[in-house]
């Protein structure tokens, strides 16, 4: 039968597969990393503001990073539309947690931001990647990028920041998904930032429906066919919502399907609230795909087949 023989799962073409995130190196080739996601927000779309204060989002990132984290995502200010936040104040917010995140760990940061100022401050401050949620709407981001060496996310979004975009409406989400970020690729590129500097997200959810989130995540390995490591921020989204009929708090399972769906597609980052959970199902894939050997090896490879846990009998 016709496609019997082929891999299970979508193998990108990347220009550069490894990267150097300060004292941390990726191969994604061969590895996929699990972002945290922390929220210095009142108004977060998971947790409400539970981490909004200090130290909560403080010990927040270490926890994701004792449960498994590679990398922290800390931003100061929602996607969702609602008011802007000048630079000071939302800089004020994510600049301590980043210092004192990169002062207790090796852990990769990144600063969930679109403005410029922002970006700078947390850099400084220890950050190694900007995640730029409106892909590089503002250039002078590329600008602060290519002086500091540092890493950028560049995601797809139609929508002005912080404001609503109704009935999106796409002839193919995918391709049209696909030349966004290649445009602003080029954009990055003439503006100094280095080819192995560039991570990209097609941005599942933002500014699309349910059907265009599914359509992207179905054809992931064609975001992925661009040659840059592709991130997939799926966790707990409205599209899973929508297509499980569930509330936040249950859509872990769906969660966790959709990110090795995408993984099988070609993604290298995933972007995940529940870290625990996602680091299992992540590096469980890795395995199955030959890039992670076994913690151990007991299950029928002695003369005995012993339990893998006999304390636990």
């Amino acid at each position: 039968m016709e496609g019997m023989n082929a891999a299970p799962f979508y193998t990108p073409p990347l220009h550069h597969p490894v990267h150097h995130f300060g004292p941390r190196t990726l191969d994604f080739s061969r590895q996929v990393a699990l972002m945290a996601i922390i929220n210095r927000t009142p108004d977060s779309f998971y947790d409400g503001g539970a981490t909004f204060a200090l130290d909560a989002a403080v010990a927040a990132s270490l926890a994701a990073v004792d449960d498994g984290a590679d990398w922290v995502d800390i931003g100061g200010v929602p996607f969702a539309p609602g008011p802007a936040l000048s630079a000071e104040e939302e800089g004020d917010r994510v600049v301590p947690v980043i210092a004192a995140v990169a002062a207790a760990s090796d852990v990769i940061i990144s600063v969930d931001t679109f403005l410029p100022e922002v970006a700078a401050r947390s850099i400084a401050a220890g950050a190694n990647v900007i995640n730029d949620t409106t892909g590089l709407s503002n250039p002078d981001m590329a600008s602060v990028v290519a002086e500091t060496g540092a890493h950028i996310v560049i995601t797809h979004s139609l929508a002005t920041p912080r404001t609503v975009y109704p009935r999106p409406y796409y002839d193919d989400v995918v391709t049209e998904v696909a030349a966004f970020l290649s445009s602003r690729i080029e954009l990055a590129l003439s503006l100094g930032v280095p080819a192995e500097k560039i991570i990209i997200d097609p941005g599942h959810d933002l500014n699309k429906n349910t059907l265009h989130t599914l359509e992207i995540t179905r054809r992931f390995n064609e975001i992925a066919a661009l040659g840059f490591p592709a991130l997939a921020a799926v966790s707990n989204k409205d599209f899973i919502g929508e297509t499980l009929a569930q509330p936040k708090e249950e859509r872990l399972a769906g969660s966790l399907a959709t990110a090795v769906t995408c993984i099988l597609g070609g993604a290298r980052v995933l972007r995940m609230h529940n870290v625990a959970a996602a680091n299992s199902a992540i590096r469980m894939t890795e395995a199955v795909l030959g890039w992670r050997e076994p913690a151990y090896l007991k299950h029928n490879m002695g003369d005995i087949n012993e339990p893998a846990h006999p304390a636990k009998r």
